[in-house]
């Protein structure tokens, strides 16, 4: 399944993450990663692989995922992917 058009849930606050997702017109599943340095060098890997997964669950290819993280928990990381992938499918 491919996305249409870009879409975003969530928001920059503390605690939260802002996740938006676009079409990737090169192919394949991208995410971009902005967080705080300490974060990204503990935790990078593990939160682009939450993402990958949740949007490998919902069956979406071609897809850029950019994360702005403030500090949020992996299941919060899921719900806004998800639910930014599925406006974009709307």
């Amino acid at each position: 399944m491919k996305i249409k058009q870009t879409a975003e849930a969530g928001a920059l606050v503390s605690n939260d993450v802002l996740v938006t997702v676009t079409p990737n017109e090169e192919g394949g599943v991208q995410v971009q990663l902005e967080t705080k340095n300490v974060i990204s060098k503990q935790f990078g890997n593990q939160l682009q692989q939450v993402v990958k997964d949740k949007v490998a669950e919902m069956g979406v290819e071609d897809v850029v995922v950019k994360v702005q993280d403030k500090g949020a928990l992996n299941y919060t990381i899921r719900a806004r992917v998800q639910t930014a992938l599925e406006r974009a499918l709307v």
